[in-house]
């Protein structure tokens, strides 16, 4: 049995983590979140110790290392975005490996300073990329696979997943502390086109406002229009008479992808390969830490060229 902290507990991420520590038979020590709706925790561990306080949550984890020799195994962080980097940290100097949500960091020079990190304390930083071990784009990675080098496949990306004024409020409203709407809602989905389908070549920002962005890229193997909203305007009409909030779509060569189920145990499958001694690390995360920030930087050229039908 393995010994786990988890930070940002009071998340709406946070049950995911919970939930695979303990169906892989592990055991939640402590928890940390300034927010104190924690509830949630008594259905996984009711016995962890949780803190609203870094610095007694903090201390907590030293107490148990110097006066109960009792040391973490892991540190899971489920925080604001732009924490991700000082939790790592916080994780690697405890003498654990750390599993971080995405994105693992903000900005791709995060990722040299924190391999430095890691090779100073020996220890690893894991990246929640569970988009890798869904049935269905783990076929279809195979499928472009065992397509000629050359082909190119002509892919759509739609994702609308509507949120309220609660969110310009809070930190993921907040473009130096989420990254903004491409990197908050998209990080997970540039991960996974580039790992189906190869290098970046081209990154085009069509359109980038607080609550849509779109755009275009280049891979390998792809040519890719994209777009993401938070804003429930902008669902098709069918979506909105059945009273859903959520529009997700990816074709390719205008063939619909199915994977709007077999979400549900995928941070768990995650879990389990980080503790086989497998899963995704530093360098996994480094494309779309690299594409995110691009897309930040870059400047919206309008509906020019390849652009989403969406625009």
């Amino acid at each position: 049995m393995k010994h786990f902290a988890l930070i940002g507990a009071a998340g709406y991420i946070a049950p995911r983590h919970m939930k695979a520590i303990k169906d892989t038979g592990n055991n939640l020590l402590a928890a940390y979140d300034k927010g104190d709706s924690v509830g949630v925790i008594d259905s996984y561990f009711p016995k962890a110790d949780f803190f609203v306080e870094f610095e007694r949550f903090d201390r907590h984890i030293e107490k148990l290392k110097y006066e109960k020799e009792t040391y973490l195994d892991f540190v899971s962080i489920c925080s604001p975005n732009y924490l991700h980097d000082a939790h790592i940290r916080f994780a690697l100097r405890s003498g654990a490996d750390a599993i971080c949500e995405k994105p693992l960091v903000l900005n791709p020079w995060n990722v040299d300073k924190l391999k430095h990190v890691e090779e100073k304390t020996g220890k690893k930083i894991y990246n929640i990329l569970q988009l890798r071990v869904h049935p269905s784009i783990i076929a279809l990675r195979e499928k472009v696979q065992q397509a000629p080098k050359d082909t190119k496949f002509d892919v759509d990306l739609t994702y609308l997943t509507s949120r309220g004024h609660w969110y310009f409020t809070s930190w993921k409203g907040d473009m130096s502390k989420s990254g903004g709407i491409a990197t908050n809602i998209g990080v997970h989905f540039y991960d996974m086109l580039s790992w189906i389908f190869g290098d970046v070549q081209e990154n085009i920002v069509h359109v980038h406002e607080e609550d849509r962005a779109a755009g275009y890229l280049e891979f390998e193997n792809a040519r890719v229009r994209w777009f993401l909203s938070i804003n429930a305007d902008y669902l098709p009409g069918e979506i909105k008479e059945k009273g859903q909030t959520t529009f997700r779509s990816i074709t390719i060569n205008g063939e619909e992808l199915e994977f709007s189920g077999g979400f549900t145990d995928l941070h768990t499958m995650v879990y389990r390969d980080i503790l086989e001694g497998k899963g995704y690390g530093l360098e996994a995360a480094r494309t779309a830490i690299e594409i995110v920030h691009d897309i930040r930087q870059a400047e919206p050229v309008g509906k020019k060229g390849s652009y989403h039908p969406f625009i």
